[in-house]
């Protein structure tokens, strides 16, 4: 794991599972308030508060948009459209483009410090080696390109088989960095990328438009279980990323998020409901 242990040389670090989390500092958890955690979390990273973490989250029926998407020229019309087949529509403050999460999906922040000298590509590499060992006694074969036609395409798509599972972004917040990725567990990876599909057709309709949205196309997108051909769970890969972090650390904390924690996540959930009066 040659980037991993060029740019992860920490012994300790902390776990943070937020998959069943109902509320947090008296907010409901939704995706905003996930992105907001992330902040938190880097900014006490680069401040040397906390240790490198890894943090574990979920949320049902949610389109996560990218800040493109926003520009987008009709987009009321296709958050109209999502929010009447139930999902939770916001637009995140990291890279990308839209992604659709439910409870079979499963998405992990990694944040560490230390990055002004670690170029952008070195640090997802990082995640995607780590997730390469993950699940490395099923297969050998997970590979990171981009995939054209599946939607939030970039160099990091990871895939089995030219079909994409997972897609990574990143956001630096200081001398930290949050590298965040979805990883598609199981469910119907196909209907999820559909609704995306349609909501970039509402969105855009035929205008011209400065920046290239995707053309999505279902086929090109599929889950881990059904990509390896073996039952996985959101619980299975929570288990798996313990394992993996265990075995290239030495020692895994799980410490409870301090006062100054909390108060930047106060100001960064402001900001991310900001970002998303205009959807909401």
């Amino acid at each position: 794991m040659k980037n991993w242990d060029k740019i992860i040389s920490y012994n300790t670090f902390r776990y943070i599972d937020h998959t069943r989390l109902k509320e947090f500092h008296g907010e409901p958890n939704t995706a905003i308030t996930s992105f907001a955690i992330d902040d938190a979390i880097a900014t006490s990273v680069s401040e040397k508060e906390s240790p490198p973490a890894i943090r574990l989250w979920a949320h049902p029926k949610t389109i996560v948009l990218g800040i493109p998407d926003g520009r987008l020229p009709f987009i009321d019309e296709g958050v109209t459209y999502l929010q009447n087949l139930g999902y939770h529509v916001m637009i995140r403050n990291s890279g990308g483009l839209a992604v659709a999460l439910d409870e079979h999906v499963l998405n992990l922040s990694l944040v560490i410090p230390d990055v002004k000298h670690v170029s952008i590509h070195d640090a997802y590499d990082a995640m995607f080696q780590f997730v390469q060992h993950m699940f490395r006694d099923l297969t050998a074969n997970i590979e990171a390109f981009e995939i054209v036609g599946s939607y939030c395409p970039g160099d990091y798509d990871l895939s089995i088989a030219g079909r994409k599972f997972a897609g990574i972004s990143q956001r630096r917040i200081k001398d930290a960095a949050a590298i965040q990725i979805y990883l598609d567990v199981s469910g119907n990876s196909k209907e999820r990328a559909r609704h995306i599909q349609e909501f970039y057709k509402l969105s855009k309709k035929h205008e011209k438009t400065t920046f290239v949205y995707p053309e999505v196309k279902p086929e090109v997108m599929g889950s881990l279980s059904e990509l390896l051909g073996y039952p996985l769970t959101v619980e299975d890969v929570k288990q798996r990323t313990y394992d993996a972090l265990k075995e290239l650390s030495g020692e895994i904390i799980t410490t409870a998020f301090s006062e100054m924690e909390k108060e930047t996540f106060v100001k960064r959930y402001e900001q991310m409901l900001k970002r998303n009066e205009r959807i909401n």
